[in-house]
């Protein structure tokens, strides 16, 4: 059975590795220091279960398993933590398996055997009730070849609605995302501006407001030459904040 070892504490990781590799039958496949390392090795070893620590910088632990939930064969998730604290409930609430640090033999190979994947579901209800990780996601995943692909928040232009699916425009190119025009808009409030009832702008990317001969207003956006329609209903808004970021 392979393993990854996701910690930004280099003595956790030794400390845990040290600890699977006394339990017969396991094999420590990689170790990361944060959450896109985390997926990084998952996605190049393959493993049977990783260990992801829920505080860990930039890209916490809980956002590493949401994004491998979107794998074809995704990995079985046990959280570790050093902190016993209310967010360990939501854990216990929704059957999700964790270990409380310091790690013991005992409870490790109680994890081993009962661990299993947290589906998408659960790790949003924990995700909405550990205060300290509540933040937005800093990336996207998208779904390719039977793995997936990482696409940073802040390298995104927009989000707009095509059909069944969001197209993503960011700085490597175009990508199609399952999900909802309105959770998106939810999530990344701080960071996006509806513009159209089909349409997320980055407050970062924009850069002005163009208008055709017929006085249909158009976004203009910082680095590309896309323009998207401005709707009247989300017009004066709009015109409002670049006012004010001016």
């Amino acid at each position: 059975m392979k393993v990854v070892i996701a910690d930004d504490e280099s003595l956790a990781r030794s400390r845990l590795q040290d600890l699977l590799e006394e339990t017969p039958g396991i094999t420590v496949a990689a170790q990361a220091a944060n959450g896109i390392e985390a997926i990084e090795a998952c996605k190049q070893h393959q493993p049977d279960i990783i260990f992801l620590d829920i505080r860990m910088p930039g890209m916490d632990g809980i956002e590493a398993a949401m994004h491998l939930s979107n794998c074809e064969t995704p990995p079985a998730v046990i959280f570790t933590t050093a902190y016993d604290d209310y967010a360990l409930q939501a854990f216990e609430a929704q059957a999700v398996d964790y270990l409380l640090k310091p790690i013991r033999s005992e409870r490790l190979a109680r994890a081993i055997v009962s661990s299993g994947r947290p589906r998408l579901s659960q790790l949003n209800v924990i995700r909405q009730q550990d205060e300290p990780a509540s933040q937005s996601r800093t990336h996207i995943s998208i779904r390719k070849q039977g793995n997936i692909e990482l696409i940073a928040v802040s390298d995104i232009y927009y989000f707009r609605a095509e059909q069944k699916y969001i197209l993503v425009r960011h700085r490597g190119g175009e990508a199609l995302l399952e999900a909802s025009l309105k959770s998106l808009e939810e999530e990344f409030q701080h960071q996006f501006l509806r513009i159209h009832r089909n349409a997320l702008a980055a407050l970062t990317a924009i850069q002005g407001i163009d208008k055709d001969g017929q006085g249909h207003q158009y976004l203009r956006l910082k680095d590309i030459d896309d323009q998207l329609d401005i709707s009247r209903r989300f017009a004066t808004e709009v015109r409002k904040i670049i006012r004010q970021m001016a």
